[in-house]
């Protein structure tokens, strides 16, 4: 079921959102070689709770498995769900860095991949290029547009510089829960996919490799690697459908 949010909602939704974008950019100015990631997920907790939040990720899942944190912290080859624990951040990582926020049962969702200190050439491009598909995907989040017109925006300029869409994991719709209908894949159609109306919120994220699309999942059943070891990138918006333009919500 897709959900169209319209008043109280839309504004509940917005304040998580804000939380969310606020927490992110707490994290992107923490962020420095010889931390542990854990360490990112305590201050972002703590950012979340201060604000009136709740951590949404934390406890998410399955009942045998709920993740383990606040924050997801995906590092180098890590495309995401990575779980905050003993790794020391270390000059030249890349990290991506998601979070999701809970209040007034209202959800917001967002992602930045960060540098660690000074990073290769292939590094930064990979961010720059997976952060301009992003906004090259919400330009097409409009009224009466198509899902997938989002789709093929973020392929299409993806592909273009020679880095791989990773297929086996989808934006989606966000609000009422953290993951709804509908699904938004970073490849696609153009003209195809559920039409967009105004009032849905969705949660835009490319998950863009270096080297391969292929991904595989660790041990854990929740970090998500890409299969030939190179680097991955994520960044990710909720966004409010509007009849001329899209409006993000996950800014400070």
């Amino acid at each position: 079921m897709i959900y169209i949010k319209t008043g109280k909602a839309v504004d509940f939704i917005k304040e998580s959102c804000k939380i969310v974008a606020e927490t992110l950019q707490v994290l992107k100015k923490s962020v420095k070689p010889g931390m542990t990631t854990s360490e990112l997920d305590k201050i972002a907790e703590d950012y979340i709770v201060s604000r009136g939040g709740y951590p949404a990720f934390k406890g998410y899942g399955p009942s045998d498995n709920p993740f383990p944190a606040a924050l997801c912290c995906s590092v180098n080859d890590e495309v995401v769900h990575g779980i905050p624990g003993s790794y020391v951040l270390k000059e030249g990582d890349i990290a991506s860095l998601d979070i999701g926020v809970l209040k007034n049962n209202f959800y917001g969702d967002g992602a930045l991949t960060v540098a660690v200190g000074e990073i290769s050439a292939e590094a930064k491009r990979l961010m720059e290029v997976t952060e301009k598909s992003l906004y090259m995907g919400i330009e097409q989040a409009v009224q009466n547009n198509r899902v997938h017109d989002i789709s093929a925006a973020v392929q299409e300029y993806v592909e273009a510089n020679g880095f791989f869409v990773v297929r086996d994991l989808v934006g989606h719709g966000v609000g009422k829960k953290l993951h709804e209908d509908p699904p938004i894949p970073n490849y696609g159609r153009k003209g195809t996919g559920p039409k967009l109306k105004t009032g849905m919120t969705l949660a835009i994220e490319p998950m863009i490799n270096a080297g391969t699309y292929a991904v595989t999942w660790g041990r854990d059943g929740w970090a998500v690697k890409t299969r030939d070891g190179s680097l991955s990138a994520h960044f990710e918006h909720t966004v409010l459908v509007n009849d001329n333009s899209p409006e993000i919500l996950t800014v400070c």
